[in-house]
Protein backbone atom coordinates (compact mmCIF):
# COMPACT_ATOMS: atom_id res chain seq x y z
CA UNK A 1 0.00 0.00 0.00
CA UNK A 2 3.33 2.01 0.41
CA UNK A 3 3.83 4.66 3.03
CA UNK A 4 1.04 4.88 5.78
CA UNK A 5 2.12 6.57 8.85
CA UNK A 6 0.27 7.88 11.94
CA UNK A 7 -0.58 10.26 14.62
CA UNK A 8 -2.38 9.35 17.51
CA UNK A 9 -3.35 11.02 20.77
CA UNK A 10 -5.13 10.66 23.49
CA UNK A 11 -8.28 13.41 24.18
CA UNK A 12 -7.10 14.00 27.74
CA UNK A 13 -6.58 17.45 27.21
CA UNK A 14 -5.11 20.18 25.10
CA UNK A 15 -1.81 19.78 22.65
CA UNK A 16 1.12 21.12 23.99
CA UNK A 17 4.39 22.16 21.88
CA UNK A 18 6.21 18.78 22.42
CA UNK A 19 2.86 16.82 20.96
CA UNK A 20 2.58 19.63 17.99
CA UNK A 21 6.00 19.14 17.17
CA UNK A 22 5.72 15.52 16.79
CA UNK A 23 2.36 15.35 14.81
CA UNK A 24 4.09 18.30 12.21
CA UNK A 25 7.50 15.39 11.81
CA UNK A 26 4.75 12.62 11.28
CA UNK A 27 2.76 14.58 8.84
CA UNK A 28 6.23 16.05 6.80
CA UNK A 29 7.46 12.26 7.13
CA UNK A 30 3.86 11.32 5.25
CA UNK A 31 4.14 14.06 2.62
CA UNK A 32 7.64 13.56 2.07
CA UNK A 33 7.32 9.79 1.14
CA UNK A 34 4.00 10.73 -0.66
CA UNK A 35 2.32 8.84 1.83
CA UNK A 36 -0.90 8.75 3.73
CA UNK A 37 -1.50 10.38 7.79
CA UNK A 38 -3.92 8.81 9.54
CA UNK A 39 -5.47 10.09 12.66
CA UNK A 40 -6.36 7.92 15.14
CA UNK A 41 -7.87 8.51 19.00
CA UNK A 42 -6.21 6.54 21.69
CA UNK A 43 -8.82 6.94 24.38
CA UNK A 44 -9.07 3.85 26.29
CA UNK A 45 -7.98 5.16 29.27
CA UNK A 46 -11.25 6.66 29.98
CA UNK A 47 -10.88 8.02 33.39
CA UNK A 48 -8.81 10.29 31.45
CA UNK A 49 -10.55 11.20 29.02
CA UNK A 50 -11.65 15.16 28.93
CA UNK A 51 -15.53 15.58 27.15
CA UNK A 52 -14.27 17.77 24.17
CA UNK A 53 -10.93 17.27 23.37
CA UNK A 54 -10.66 15.39 20.68
CA UNK A 55 -12.76 18.18 18.86
CA UNK A 56 -10.65 20.97 19.86
CA UNK A 57 -7.00 18.51 19.14
CA UNK A 58 -8.08 18.15 15.26
CA UNK A 59 -9.44 21.80 15.05
CA UNK A 60 -5.97 23.42 16.26
CA UNK A 61 -3.84 20.98 14.52
CA UNK A 62 -5.73 22.19 11.38
CA UNK A 63 -5.24 26.16 12.58
CA UNK A 64 -1.19 25.00 12.75
CA UNK A 65 -1.91 23.78 8.84
CA UNK A 66 -1.72 20.15 9.43
CA UNK A 67 -4.30 17.62 7.62
CA UNK A 68 -4.89 13.85 7.36
CA UNK A 69 -6.22 11.79 4.90
CA UNK A 70 -8.38 9.24 7.72
CA UNK A 71 -9.83 9.48 10.64
CA UNK A 72 -12.29 9.93 13.01
CA UNK A 73 -13.79 13.12 10.84
CA UNK A 74 -12.89 12.18 7.46
CA UNK A 75 -13.55 9.08 7.09
CA UNK A 76 -11.55 6.05 5.61
CA UNK A 77 -11.51 2.64 4.87
CA UNK A 78 -9.42 0.89 8.03
CA UNK A 79 -12.09 2.78 10.43
CA UNK A 80 -13.23 3.26 13.19
CA UNK A 81 -10.76 5.54 14.21
CA UNK A 82 -11.34 5.91 17.67
CA UNK A 83 -10.24 3.31 20.45
CA UNK A 84 -12.92 2.66 22.08
CA UNK A 85 -15.11 1.59 18.76
CA UNK A 86 -12.72 -1.20 18.57
CA UNK A 87 -12.74 -3.42 21.60
CA UNK A 88 -13.87 -6.38 19.37
CA UNK A 89 -10.87 -6.00 17.67
CA UNK A 90 -8.80 -6.24 21.12
CA UNK A 91 -10.90 -9.24 22.13
CA UNK A 92 -10.45 -10.87 18.94
CA UNK A 93 -6.32 -10.81 19.18
CA UNK A 94 -6.39 -11.58 23.27
CA UNK A 95 -8.14 -14.83 21.92
CA UNK A 96 -5.35 -15.20 19.37
CA UNK A 97 -2.87 -14.95 21.83
CA UNK A 98 -4.34 -16.99 24.29
CA UNK A 99 -4.69 -19.66 20.97
CA UNK A 100 -1.37 -19.91 20.51
CA UNK A 101 0.03 -19.85 24.51
CA UNK A 102 1.26 -16.22 24.49
CA UNK A 103 -1.27 -15.30 27.18
CA UNK A 104 -2.23 -16.17 30.44
CA UNK A 105 -4.25 -14.86 33.53
CA UNK A 106 -2.61 -13.01 36.65
CA UNK A 107 -4.23 -12.49 39.89
CA UNK A 108 -1.20 -10.54 40.85
CA UNK A 109 -2.95 -7.55 42.85
CA UNK A 110 -1.67 -4.05 43.10
CA UNK A 111 -0.47 -4.64 46.63
CA UNK A 112 1.63 -7.12 45.24
CA UNK A 113 2.94 -4.96 42.55
CA UNK A 114 3.73 -2.27 44.73
CA UNK A 115 6.07 -4.92 46.75
CA UNK A 116 7.59 -5.18 43.65
CA UNK A 117 8.07 -1.63 42.93
CA UNK A 118 9.78 -1.24 46.25
CA UNK A 119 12.73 -3.59 45.34
CA UNK A 120 16.26 -2.61 44.56
CA UNK A 121 17.21 -2.48 41.31
CA UNK A 122 14.15 -1.17 39.24
CA UNK A 123 14.14 -0.27 35.93
CA UNK A 124 12.51 3.16 34.97
CA UNK A 125 9.13 1.30 34.82
CA UNK A 126 9.73 -0.04 37.89
CA UNK A 127 11.22 -4.27 38.68
CA UNK A 128 10.27 -6.20 35.39
CA UNK A 129 7.39 -9.11 35.89
CA UNK A 130 8.52 -12.16 38.01
CA UNK A 131 6.60 -14.16 35.78
CA UNK A 132 4.50 -15.20 39.31
CA UNK A 133 1.30 -16.71 37.13
CA UNK A 134 3.07 -18.14 34.37
CA UNK A 135 1.22 -21.54 34.25
CA UNK A 136 -0.01 -21.26 37.35
CA UNK A 137 -4.06 -21.34 36.10
CA UNK A 138 -5.22 -23.40 33.18
CA UNK A 139 -7.64 -20.34 32.25
CA UNK A 140 -9.75 -17.77 33.23
CA UNK A 141 -12.10 -19.39 34.87
CA UNK A 142 -9.63 -21.23 36.91
CA UNK A 143 -8.08 -18.36 38.18
CA UNK A 144 -11.36 -16.91 38.93
CA UNK A 145 -11.79 -19.63 40.90
CA UNK A 146 -8.62 -19.48 43.08
CA UNK A 147 -7.97 -16.36 43.45
CA UNK A 148 -11.99 -15.22 44.18
CA UNK A 149 -11.58 -12.39 41.70
CA UNK A 150 -11.21 -11.47 37.99
CA UNK A 151 -7.54 -11.87 36.37
CA UNK A 152 -6.05 -9.65 34.32
CA UNK A 153 -3.90 -11.17 30.90
CA UNK A 154 -0.43 -10.93 30.32
CA UNK A 155 1.45 -11.24 27.25
CA UNK A 156 4.00 -13.69 27.31
CA UNK A 157 6.55 -12.44 26.59
CA UNK A 158 9.93 -14.36 24.98
CA UNK A 159 13.59 -14.59 25.87
CA UNK A 160 16.30 -12.44 24.30
CA UNK A 161 16.83 -9.39 22.57
CA UNK A 162 14.67 -7.85 20.29
CA UNK A 163 16.30 -5.50 17.74
CA UNK A 164 14.76 -2.42 15.20
CA UNK A 165 16.26 -0.15 13.59
CA UNK A 166 15.02 3.25 14.66
CA UNK A 167 14.77 5.92 11.62
CA UNK A 168 16.56 8.46 14.33
CA UNK A 169 17.97 6.31 17.25
CA UNK A 170 19.83 3.68 15.05
CA UNK A 171 20.22 0.51 16.22
CA UNK A 172 17.93 -0.55 19.28
CA UNK A 173 18.35 -3.71 20.95
CA UNK A 174 15.86 -4.55 23.82
CA UNK A 175 15.65 -7.32 26.59
CA UNK A 176 11.84 -7.18 27.08
CA UNK A 177 11.87 -10.19 29.58
CA UNK A 178 14.63 -8.86 31.47
CA UNK A 179 13.36 -5.51 31.38
CA UNK A 180 9.55 -5.66 31.84
CA UNK A 181 8.90 -8.75 31.76
CA UNK A 182 5.18 -10.45 30.58
CA UNK A 183 3.36 -7.57 29.42
CA UNK A 184 -0.34 -6.40 30.51
CA UNK A 185 -2.70 -6.24 27.52
CA UNK A 186 -6.26 -6.31 29.48
CA UNK A 187 -6.68 -5.47 33.01
CA UNK A 188 -8.64 -7.40 35.75
CA UNK A 189 -11.28 -4.18 35.21
CA UNK A 190 -11.54 -5.21 31.37
CA UNK A 191 -10.01 -2.68 30.11
CA UNK A 192 -7.23 -3.30 27.10
CA UNK A 193 -4.10 -2.05 27.51
CA UNK A 194 -2.12 0.47 25.61
CA UNK A 195 0.21 -2.41 24.51
CA UNK A 196 -2.21 -4.18 22.77
CA UNK A 197 -4.47 -1.91 21.16
CA UNK A 198 -1.46 -0.30 19.82
CA UNK A 199 -0.36 -2.88 18.08
CA UNK A 200 -3.73 -4.41 16.68
CA UNK A 201 -4.49 -0.90 15.18
CA UNK A 202 -1.27 -0.27 13.48
CA UNK A 203 -1.67 -3.92 12.13
CA UNK A 204 -4.92 -3.28 11.16
CA UNK A 205 -4.74 -0.21 9.37
CA UNK A 206 -1.50 -1.43 7.50
CA UNK A 207 1.02 1.42 9.49
CA UNK A 208 4.31 1.09 8.02
CA UNK A 209 6.07 3.99 9.74
CA UNK A 210 5.62 5.25 13.20
CA UNK A 211 6.71 8.70 14.10
CA UNK A 212 6.35 9.38 17.40
CA UNK A 213 8.17 10.59 21.13
CA UNK A 214 11.14 9.33 22.22
CA UNK A 215 9.61 8.16 25.78
CA UNK A 216 7.88 5.56 23.85
CA UNK A 217 10.97 3.78 22.68
CA UNK A 218 11.07 1.63 25.60
CA UNK A 219 7.41 0.08 24.53
CA UNK A 220 8.66 -0.77 21.04
CA UNK A 221 10.50 -3.76 21.91
CA UNK A 222 7.44 -5.76 23.86
CA UNK A 223 5.21 -3.77 20.06
CA UNK A 224 7.53 -5.76 18.29
CA UNK A 225 6.61 -9.09 19.95
CA UNK A 226 3.72 -8.31 19.82
CA UNK A 227 2.47 -7.64 16.12
CA UNK A 228 4.81 -11.16 15.66
CA UNK A 229 2.88 -13.33 17.85
CA UNK A 230 -0.30 -11.48 16.13
CA UNK A 231 0.87 -13.21 12.54
CA UNK A 232 2.28 -9.50 11.40
CA UNK A 233 4.93 -7.39 10.37
CA UNK A 234 5.85 -4.61 12.63
CA UNK A 235 5.79 -1.00 11.13
CA UNK A 236 9.28 1.09 11.07
CA UNK A 237 9.65 3.32 14.41
CA UNK A 238 11.22 6.76 14.40
CA UNK A 239 11.68 8.06 17.92
CA UNK A 240 11.83 12.04 17.80
CA UNK A 241 13.04 13.93 21.49
CA UNK A 242 10.56 15.52 23.61
CA UNK A 243 10.75 19.04 23.55
CA UNK A 244 11.04 20.73 27.20
CA UNK A 245 10.38 24.12 28.66
CA UNK A 246 13.49 26.54 28.38
CA UNK A 247 13.79 25.45 32.11
CA UNK A 248 14.17 22.09 31.17
CA UNK A 249 10.79 21.01 32.67
CA UNK A 250 8.57 19.08 30.91
CA UNK A 251 5.83 20.78 29.27
CA UNK A 252 2.61 21.16 30.65
CA UNK A 253 -1.33 21.05 29.12
CA UNK A 254 -2.43 22.96 31.98
CA UNK A 255 -0.18 25.76 30.87
CA UNK A 256 -1.71 27.95 27.99
CA UNK A 257 1.84 29.25 26.65
CA UNK A 258 2.50 25.52 26.71
CA UNK A 259 -0.87 24.59 24.35
CA UNK A 260 -1.81 25.38 21.03
CA UNK A 261 -4.85 26.27 22.03
CA UNK A 262 -3.51 28.86 24.24
CA UNK A 263 -1.19 30.29 22.20
CA UNK A 264 -4.14 29.99 19.28
CA UNK A 265 -6.51 31.94 21.89
CA UNK A 266 -4.05 34.66 22.46
CA UNK A 267 -3.64 35.48 18.72
CA UNK A 268 -0.30 33.23 17.68
CA UNK A 269 0.70 33.46 13.94
CA UNK A 270 0.40 29.36 13.38
CA UNK A 271 3.44 30.32 10.77
CA UNK A 272 5.82 31.46 13.09
CA UNK A 273 5.13 28.81 15.56
CA UNK A 274 5.21 26.21 12.67
CA UNK A 275 8.86 27.78 11.94
CA UNK A 276 10.36 27.51 15.15
CA UNK A 277 8.99 24.03 16.05
CA UNK A 278 10.90 23.12 12.80
CA UNK A 279 13.84 24.68 13.64
CA UNK A 280 13.47 23.73 17.23
CA UNK A 281 14.47 19.87 16.10
CA UNK A 282 17.07 21.25 13.30
CA UNK A 283 14.37 20.44 10.25
CA UNK A 284 14.97 23.77 9.49
CA UNK A 285 18.00 26.33 9.91
CA UNK A 286 16.38 29.13 10.85
CA UNK A 287 13.26 29.87 12.63
CA UNK A 288 11.75 31.46 9.52
CA UNK A 289 7.83 31.71 9.49
CA UNK A 290 6.62 28.47 7.43
CA UNK A 291 3.58 27.14 6.24
CA UNK A 292 4.04 22.52 6.98
CA UNK A 293 3.48 22.41 3.14
CA UNK A 294 6.65 24.54 2.90
CA UNK A 295 9.01 22.25 4.70
CA UNK A 296 8.44 19.68 2.57
CA UNK A 297 10.54 19.61 0.15
CA UNK A 298 13.62 19.40 2.18
CA UNK A 299 12.12 17.42 4.81
CA UNK A 300 14.56 14.45 6.11
CA UNK A 301 14.15 13.20 9.31
CA UNK A 302 17.54 12.16 10.36
CA UNK A 303 18.02 15.65 10.37
CA UNK A 304 16.04 15.93 13.90
CA UNK A 305 18.22 16.23 16.80
CA UNK A 306 17.53 17.86 20.14
CA UNK A 307 18.80 21.08 20.53
CA UNK A 308 15.67 23.25 21.05
CA UNK A 309 16.56 27.04 20.59
CA UNK A 310 14.02 28.55 23.17
CA UNK A 311 15.38 32.07 22.28
CA UNK A 312 14.00 32.28 19.29
CA UNK A 313 10.61 31.00 20.30
CA UNK A 314 8.29 33.88 18.57
CA UNK A 315 5.66 34.67 21.05
CA UNK A 316 6.58 36.05 24.27
CA UNK A 317 4.96 35.53 27.98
Amino acid sequence: MGYRGRFAPSPTGPLHLGNARTALLAWLDARAHGGALVYRVEDLDTPRVVAGSMAQQQQDLRWLGLDWDEGPDVGGPWGPYVQSARLDRYAAALETLRGRGRAFACTCTRKDLQKLASAPHAGEEGPAYPGTCRGRYTDGADARAQAGREPSWRFRVDAGLVEFTDRVLGRCPQDVLRDTGDVVVRRADGLYAYQLAVVVDDLAMGITDVIRAADLVSSTGRQVQLARALGGKPPQYGHVPLLNGPDGARLQKREPRHTLAGLRAAGADPRALVGWLAHSCGVSVRAAPASPADLVEDFELRRVRDAPDWRAFPFRE
